[in-house]
């Protein structure tokens, strides 16, 4: 059966406008305040915080201060922190000063009274307390979720990629700058335990609470940056890795202790597979964590959270619909993958948000081929392609918090799939991906920059491909016809105008690449018949005459 676009879609896509994202879709100034690097982010670099919180969970409550220290980029005296209501700043310190704080909406600018200079570090304390939003729908409404377990115990977790880090702590809310480390310090009922990032330092008994307090050792975007509060039990193992003995933990429910030793043997395989495809695991210095979570998970640096029910698949079903997706859980697999692609590279604006959702939606199909083969691999990417929807471009909006489409997932990993096909060197694709994050270890990158990188080490020139399917909807359909038995005619429409991509097909027996671009080509054959494209090429075909 072929998996890419039937003919009589394609009839339909002929005539498909590419389209982007209106040009009156109305953005506010508090969208700009988020989503841009305003003045008062811009003259100074986060160099180091300390999140020091106790948390209330009878009263569903937070209070703590977060010391911010930071290195001056040039002279400024107003810094923006954010902070999202219905929580509250309750004072900005300098040096034991109290300063002058203006509020407008989760924008909160602080005017300095030390005078800033350039090349020095500074610090600043914020304090602040209440009661943090609650997530209705975890993950993807952010915020705090409050839970208990099956024996009555508090269940508490943090998630909030979209909603920003600001919607239960004070922090540069702007993906563009990512803290180089942090201690995350987090007080609570002592009968209960705190998991975050990074590696656990100490734990302080006071009576009747335990402060727990985790170093992140390594660079860390704000959004990643988490709580997991729960009766939790650990265990462990060391993974052999690239970069020598590697800490694999594991923070679970007391009751699903068996469960988690049987389904977490997938993060063992994950391991091995992304090392193999992408290079050493980033964040050796802070150990590899996957902690159960009161939702379905999330992909936060050195601490990965799991609530998938303990079972393959996501929960419970195979999204690629061709049963590979059942032999691994799925999101132990796609959110660990995020530690490449969106922990170690990291988008510098969410618009580009696709540098995180395609190449990790694309590990799991090379996931699938590391243990069970090529095909297999190839089987899973394609059945995918049933949940792109083709309404609106990958790419979002720049400068106002605006992520592109869903098709960042599923489309996204068709389309990585496709350069690999166009590269035919699958070895020097392995290489890419490695170079990848090698390349952009532990940095904020853009677009421009991962495209320029591919298409610098791929050697082929890829400006049209990426303007199709990142910044456009229609899907390139490979028009075609005979004008005899051996002459085949052909060229690329429902593209934009400079599309040219070369594509495999096969006549009969003879299979062959051809190179067309929107204006029509021809090319002998040893005789004409019936054509198909190769079904890993995301594209339509359709014969004319």
């Amino acid at each position: 059966m072929n998996i890419f676009i039937k003919p009589f879609l394609s009839l339909i896509l002929l005539f498909t406008v590419a389209i982007g994202y209106s040009q009156t879709e109305k953005f506010t100034r508090a969208d700009t305040l988020r989503g841009s690097i305003t003045p008062e982010r811009g003259w100074w670099d986060l160099n180091y915080y300390h999140l020091d919180v106790e948390i209330f969970p009878d009263t569903k409550s937070i209070s703590g201060t977060n010391t911010v220290r930071y290195q001056v980029k040039e002279e400024h005296q107003v810094l923006q922190i954010d902070l999202q209501e219905p929580l509250k700043i309750i004072a900005a310190r300098q040096d034991g000063q109290e300063l002058m704080i203006r509020k407008e909406g989760a924008a909160h600018f602080i005017k300095l009274s030390k005078k800033q200079v350039p090349g020095t570090f500074e610090e600043i304390i914020i304090s602040y307390e209440g009661q943090p939003k609650e997530a209705v729908r975890p993950p993807w409404d952010g915020g705090i979720t409050w839970q208990k377990d099956d024996n009555g115990k508090h269940f508490i977790a943090s998630s909030n990629q979209g909603i920003g880090s600001s919607i239960w702590w004070p922090s540069k809310d702007h993906p563009a700058d990512e803290v180089d480390s942090m201690l995350i310090s987090v007080t609570l009922p002592k009968d209960l335990m705190n998991i975050s990032n990074g590696r656990l330092r100490k734990v302080e008994k006071k009576g009747k609470t335990r402060t727990y307090h985790w170093f992140v050792s390594n660079p860390i975007n704000d959004y990643g940056v988490n709580i997991n509060i729960g009766d939790y039990v650990h265990f462990s193992e060391k993974y052999p890795g690239e970069k020598g003995e590697l800490d694999m933990e594991y923070y679970v429910l007391k009751n699903n202790l068996e469960k988690a030793k049987v389904q977490f043997q997938d993060a063992r395989r994950m391991m091995e597979a992304f090392e193999h495809w992408f290079g050493p695991y980033p964040f050796y210095e802070d150990s590899y964590k996957l902690v159960e979570a009161p939702y379905l998970g999330m992909e936060h640096q050195s601490s990965v959270t799991y609530g998938n029910g303990y079972q393959n698949g996501y929960r419970g079903t195979d999204l690629s619909g061709t049963g590979w997706g059942l032999k691994f859980d799925f999101i132990i697999i796609h959110e660990s993958g995020h530690e490449w692609f969106a922990n170690n590279i990291t988008y510098k604006d969410v618009a580009d948000m696709w540098i995180h959702e395609s190449f990790t939606n694309y590990s799991e199909s090379l996931f699938v081929e590391y243990f069970y083969g090529k095909e297999a691999g190839q089987e899973y990417v394609r059945g995918t392609r049933t949940r792109i929807e083709n309404k609106l471009p990958i790419i979002g909006r720049y400068s106002v918090n605006h992520k592109g489409s869903g098709d960042m997932y599923y489309k996204g990993g068709n389309i990585l799939n496709m350069l690999r096909q166009i590269l035919d060197d699958d070895e020097k694709w392995r290489q890419i991906l490695r170079g990848l994050n090698r390349e952009f270890y532990h940095q904020t990158v853009t677009t421009e920059q991962v495209e320029n990188y591919i298409s610098r080490e791929s050697g082929l020139n890829l400006e049209n491909f990426f303007n199709q399917y990142l910044r456009n909807v229609s899907i390139p359909t490979l028009e075609y016809y005979f004008s005899d038995e051996e002459t085949l005619h052909y060229r690329w429409g429902n593209s934009i105008n400079s599309f040219d991509m070369p594509v495999d097909i096969a006549i009969g027996t003879e299979t062959m690449r051809i190179s067309p671009t929107t204006q029509w080509q021809q090319t002998k054959v040893k005789k004409s018949g019936s054509l198909t494209v190769d079904p890993d090429y995301y594209v339509g075909s359709f014969r004319l005459r």
